[in-house]
């Protein structure tokens, strides 16, 4: 279970974990591909993209749903050509296929891959409105942000696995 491997970052005990902005049907579909027994996935971000450095990613599911669904233990982040990419990772995108990959980048040539394995969905998702309270802030940032240790125990404790 992810709350009990928790690790240190290094040093960065500021950025301990991470959270990404996932489309709903994205999400949904890494869960499917969990639920089907996959294990090491890929989100798959246009150009150089977070997180460099975590221990966990948390998932906040975008519009509709406005809410942490889940979160994963993080692998690695590798950027680079978008063809070499495909080729290395792409089976575990969830990305059926080279053409929707290349139509999804629309002619980006950098691509990141964000792996991560261990995917939890939670069993208390936590609404937008409690993550703005626990964060103390109004929005969230687009392109997703980094939590402390302290704030990844809270979430984890929220979502009950």
């Amino acid at each position: 279970m992810i709350i009990d491997n928790i690790t240190e970052c290094g040093s960065m005990k500021e950025k301990h974990s991470f959270v990404i902005m996932i489309k709903d049907k994205w999400w949904r579909e890494f869960c499917n591909h969990n639920h089907k027994g996959r294990k090491t996935h890929s989100y798959v971000q246009k150009g150089l993209a977070p997180p460099k450095n975590a221990s966990l990613i948390f998932f906040y599911v975008t519009k509709p749903s406005r809410l942490i669904a889940g979160c994963a233990e993080f692998i690695e982040r590798k950027i680079g050509n978008a063809e070499e990419m495909w080729v290395k990772h792409g089976s575990e995108s969830v990305l059926e296929s080279k053409e929707k990959y290349l139509a999804f980048l629309a002619g980006e040539k950098k691509v990141s891959f964000v792996r991560f394995t261990n995917l939890q969905e939670a069993f208390q998702p936590i609404p937008l409105n409690n993550v703005l309270m626990l964060l103390g802030v109004k929005r969230l940032a687009r392109r997703g942000f980094y939590v402390d240790k302290e704030t990844s125990n809270k979430l984890l404790a929220s979502m009950r696995f």
